[in-house]
């Protein structure tokens, strides 16, 4: 029972998300214009060639919880 009320409000959520996406990005109600970086094509096509060209290097890899890896060196006290 308590189910119909729960899908019910998150389809009714996100009609009103959609709704309020849309008129506030597409049809613009605050104002404002889309940046001619974004609608014109041949630019972002001479962007993507441009970052396409660039060379591709990493670095070594980075371990984001040394904690929980043990990896790290601890140096004793007599240094």
């Amino acid at each position: 029972m308590a189910g119909k009320y729960i899908i019910g409000s998150l389809v009714a959520t996100s009609g009103v998300a959609y709704v309020c996406d849309t008129i506030i990005s597409d049809r613009k109600i605050f104002g404002g214009t889309t940046p001619g970086t974004v609608s014109n094509k041949g630019w972002w096509e001479e962007t993507d060639k441009k970052f396409q060209a660039w060379p591709r290097t990493a670095g070594p890899p980075v371990v984001m919880n040394p904690i929980s890896h043990q990896n790290f060196i601890v140096k004793s006290q007599s240094e």
